[in-house]
């Protein structure tokens, strides 16, 4: 879909806050481009990126919203960690716990690389079907994080396995 038709579509919503995601948003290959279109009508810009991509590029109007993976994804060599020097008090860090072995390194990484200071929000979701919700968050409280627990909500919405939601 062409930059014209994509904001055609936003503007349908009639919704100025605009996240981009999906994949791997900074893979397109006219995100910057799409980013600058938002930006210019204002709209508020989110980007939820999987933390492999360099994320110094980005408009630093845009929000980011950073994975972290964990080691039970098996992806954790695919974490940028240059990229933590870019994010600033505006983004924020995401990390999807499938265990206590993940949450526990989540919690070394938070403090190691001081993301309460560095970042506006740390979030926590439990891998869908690997660990209840209640037992992240009171893994949260135990420890008072300062970390917001989310439900990976399209994993509730729609079938667990759908893709393009």
């Amino acid at each position: 879909m062409e930059i014209p038709a994509v904001m055609d579509r936003v503007r349908a919503y009639g919704c100025k806050l605009v996240e981009l995601t999906g994949g791997e948003p900074l893979l397109q290959k006219d995100i910057h481009a799409l980013i600058e279109a938002l930006l210019a009508e204002e709209y508020d810009v989110l980007i939820e990126t999987s933390g492999e991509q360099d994320i110094g590029c980005v408009d630093s109007r845009v929000i980011r919203i950073m994975d972290l993976k964990c080691p039970d994804s098996g992806e954790v060599e695919r974490n940028r960690w240059a990229n933590i020097e870019h994010l600033n008090r505006r983004d924020e860090v995401k990390f999807v716990i499938a265990s206590r072995r993940d949450y526990e390194w989540a919690r070394g990484v938070i403090a190691e690389y001081r993301l309460e200071a560095r970042v506006n929000a740390i979030l926590m979701s439990p891998a869908f079907g690997l660990i209840e919700p209640v037992v992240l968050a009171n893994w949260i409280l135990e420890d008072r994080l300062s970390a917001r627990m989310q439900l990976q909500m399209h994993k509730y919405i729609w079938a667990p396995d759908q893709r393009g939601v």
